[in-house]
């Protein structure tokens, strides 16, 4: 198995659209063609969109786009203007008497930092769809990534810079990659299994642990900052159907696992969609093992490639 470029896997583009001064954005990841998805969602705050038609019961045996926004719940109506874009170049589901666009959608929460009045609409998110291109996207702060932010537990104070991050895995023929917008409650840790971002100490100067301020905390009946949600996207060039994408969807949840802790708490509306692009024949177990690993990865990246930004200490200048 080898690194990839995350646009290698094939079938789709991406593009990003940002309110810079505002800190909000959005990433749309538009379909070569209608592809089956899977969605699943681990976390117990998620905003999204046309999220039941991934059911493995529903109708829909397909969708066109995928977008990533900040604004929490505000910002859903950002899919209208990718709705827009598609409609006018006659692009989605037949119903006979026209053709409905299928975007699904989640957002995350981005209000405290910057504008919390700057939240992400249709405008932007047609702006997206027309920068979408099958060049590699840019990661950090960029698209849904430039309001993240992680290690909240203790308010946004002492928290640290994430953004967007993107990796791929090829193994044979068989492409996974992962796309995700890391906006989490806990911290960061690399594949060493040593913390690398997320909550800063009181000074500022290095790094606390989420879990042990978490269970220090124990016995008081404190919430936690409820402001976060880390949202992905798996690609693949295997053709499988929404339901067992449904289930790389979760698979990839390790990925989340491995990378930040804690995760898919009630603070938190972790979700991960899977999209099949590809004709190549794919075992579920083997995309679902990639993709984890692939997930793991562009966490990471995310949190390495994020600037310092809204007096947010970024991965590269801590402790300098």
């Amino acid at each position: 198995m080898k690194e990839i470029g995350i646009m290698e896997v094939g079938g789709f583009r991406v593009g990003h659209a940002q309110n810079e001064e505002g800190a909000t954005g959005c990433t749309v990841i538009l379909c070569d063609r209608m592809s089956p998805a899977g969605l699943d969602v681990r976390g117990g705050g998620p905003a999204s969109r046309e999220s039941q038609i991934l059911n493995p019961i529903a109708a829909a045996e397909g969708i066109n786009a995928v977008l990533l926004s900040g604004g929490s719940a505000f910002g859903l109506d950002a899919a209208g203007g990718v709705q827009r874009y598609l409609e006018e170049r006659d692009i989605g589901f037949e119903t006979g008497v026209a053709k409905v666009p299928l975007v699904s959608q989640s957002c995350l929460f981005d209000l405290g930092v910057g504008d919390k009045t700057a939240r992400p609409d249709g405008a932007m998110a047609y702006a997206a769809c027309e920068s979408a291109g099958y060049a590699a996207p840019a990661q950090g702060n960029a698209g849904a990534g430039i309001g993240c932010s992680i290690g909240k537990y203790r308010g946004i104070g002492r928290a640290m810079k994430s953004g967007f991050g993107t990796y791929a895995l090829q193994a044979g023929a068989l492409k996974v990659g992962a796309l995700v917008a890391v906006n989490a409650l806990g911290d960061v840790y690399g594949p060493d299994g040593k913390q690398l971002a997320g909550l800063l100490n009181r000074e500022g100067t290095g790094l606390s642990s989420t879990l042990e301020e978490m269970f220090r905390d124990a016995a008081s009946a404190a919430a936690p900052f409820s402001g976060n949600t880390t949202l992905g996207v798996v690609v693949t060039n295997a053709k499988l159907d929404k339901t067992r994408l449904t289930k790389v969807a979760g698979m990839a949840h390790n990925g989340y696992a491995r990378a930040i802790r804690p995760v898919h708490t009630t603070a938190d509306g972790d979700s991960i969609y899977a999209l099949s692009l590809g004709d190549l024949p794919g075992d579920v177990n083997v995309v679902g093992v990639m993709a984890a690993q692939a997930m793991e990865r562009a966490i990471v990246r995310a949190v390495q490639s994020a600037a310092s930004a809204y007096g947010l200490t970024g991965w590269r200048d801590l402790g300098r």
